[in-house]
């Protein structure tokens, strides 16, 4: 969907830049008896109770990231393959004590551990479970029901037959409930929804492809019509993007009809949140009707190659029998954010592995040129063992690395992470990229929620492999403009979208 003047996303994104935002008020004096609860529980349904230990599966790690499970074949989740994918995604998989209570950790990581992202399951008849809407409650790792039969067919008819979902016998959903985020960040919490949904997509896929189930992503949708099945309001709660897993060929049949559903549900406390701005953008992004969907799907990102090609650092990634071979799940058990990091310098071979990881291709209905193009990753290398401290610039398509400025710029990545010292104490410091304006001129105000989601999905992949690779790594934000500043002029005119940083972990 080609906007001509998509200013709604454009101004948003300014808007909520650090420092100056119009749209971002004073640092909140947090109330944490107000603090909203991590968890959308559905008060008068029964649960399913779904397992949350699981045997290894037989596909290493790297293996699982970087591949994708065989699409010819047919390929149909039981409950228990659900369940592994629903947990390894969104479940909790530790508990921390501090500051005299419990705090759940989930699978993947969330802007101030305020897990405002939901899962629904849309499925026909599978091994285990009867076809239905059902919601994954991660507070008691079950499904319930919420609507039953086979609805696949809204889903196909809200994504003009993308084949993935309509050859899936179950499709996940990823929904945001913003306003538990905004609490803390206010009207950035926008950004924070297309970030903890990707950062969490590749779990859910890396955990499919580890038992051999098909699984992409597709972000464009009728909107209204997705909402409308799971329930929710398309405002306080609305739905980022589907997941299709699996894959058969059989005909799906029409969806029956059905009524709003109102089932009661505790997420209290619930503080009054109100934001304009995630109001207007969110509305300008929405695709409404099916043409919209086509157009959508229809758009290509221009090609910014270039004829003069700078000379390049090649990787040196870990193959073979070199690479860690712990299975997905352990790695995602492993997984946590870390909050301190040593300055010990990190391997070439660890960070090339962590960039080729972060680039493999991803399934979506954007298609794979689209991807490649939505976002640009920049560095800043403070201790990586085999190359000189700098800046770079990273380009996938050559597999290597353009030097930018050399130097120690630690207190650079320090003052550029929100004057954070992980962004300082970090072996590196990873930046995803975009050139908004252009990616906006192609696709309109949806195409923000795109590169957001992607470059988070990128991150994702990183935390991942250095996890993996017995490293630590956390999301950081950051101060906007002087990022672009650094990078320039080779970054002049893209944006941040994420950055994660990556060290030992102290």
């Amino acid at each position: 969907m080609r906007s001509e003047s998509p200013a709604t996303a454009l101004r948003f994104h300014e808007g909520t830049n650090y420092p100056g935002g119009e749209f971002l008020g004073e640092w909140p004096m947090l109330d944490p008896t107000t603090r909203p609860s991590p968890y959308k529980i559905y008060t008068s349904l029964d649960s399913i109770t779904l397992p949350s230990s699981f045997p290894a599966s037989a596909s290493p790690v790297f293996d699982a990231i970087g591949g994708m499970a065989p699409q010819g074949e047919r390929a149909v989740p039981d409950l228990d393959a659900l369940a592994r994918v629903l947990f390894f995604s969104n479940g909790v998989t530790k508990h921390i004590h501090r500051g005299g209570r419990d705090w759940p950790f989930r699978a993947a990581p969330c802007t101030g551990a305020l897990y405002h992202v939901e899962l629904y399951v849309v499925c026909g008849d599978l091994p285990g479970l009867a076809a239905g809407v059902y919601h994954y409650g991660a507070h008691d790792n079950g499904l319930r029901q919420l609507r039953s039969g086979d609805f696949r067919g809204v889903l196909i008819d809200a994504t003009v037959n993308e084949p993935a979902v309509a050859q899936a016998p179950a499709i996940l959903l990823a929904t945001s409930t913003f306003w538990r985020n905004s609490w803390k960040y206010g009207a950035r919490a926008y950004r924070h929804t297309f970030w903890d949904t990707g950062t969490m997509l590749p779990n859910t896929l890396a955990t499919a492809t580890s038992v051999r189930l098909p699984a992409s992503v597709v972000v464009g949708f009728v909107d209204d019509a997705v909402n409308r099945l799971l329930d929710v309001d398309g405002e306080q709660e609305f739905a980022v993007a589907l997941v299709p897993v699996g894959h058969d060929s059989g005909a799906v049949p029409a969806a029956p009809a059905f009524e709003p559903l109102d089932l009661p549900f505790d997420e209290a406390p619930r503080p009054e949140l109100d934001e304009p701005a995630i109001r207007a953008v969110q509305a300008a992004s929405t695709l409404a009707t099916m043409d919209d969907v086509t157009g959508w799907r229809g758009e290509a990102l221009p090609d910014r190659s270039t004829p003069l090609e700078p000379a390049l650092l090649p990787l040196q990634p870990f193959d073979g029998a070199e690479r860690p071979a712990d299975p997905v799940e352990t790695v995602i058990r492993r997984r946590g954010s870390t909050r301190r990091f040593t300055r010990e310098a990190i391997s070439f071979p660890q960070l090339s592995t962590m960039l080729r990881a972060a680039t493999t291709d991803i399934a979506t209905d954007l298609g794979q040129a689209n991807v490649d193009r939505l976002g640009d990753v920049y560095l800043i290398v403070n201790a990586v063992d085999g190359l000189e401290p700098g800046s770079y610039a990273f380009h996938p398509g050559r597999n290597g690395l353009e030097q930018l400025a050399p130097g120690d710029h630690r207190a650079a990545a320090n003052h550029l992470a929100l004057d954070q010292d992980l962004g300082g104490d970090a072996a590196v410091n990873i930046y995803v990229m975009a050139d908004v304006p252009s990616v906006l001129a192609t696709f309109g105000d949806r195409g923000y929620r795109a590169a957001q989601l992607m470059a988070a999905m990128a991150a994702g992949k990183v935390y991942l492999a250095a996890y993996a690779l017995g490293l630590g790594a956390t999301g950081l934000t950051f101060w906007d403009h002087d990022v672009t500043d650094f990078f320039s002029p080779h970054a002049a005119g893209r944006s941040p979208m994420f950055l994660v940083a990556v060290g030992h972990k102290a």
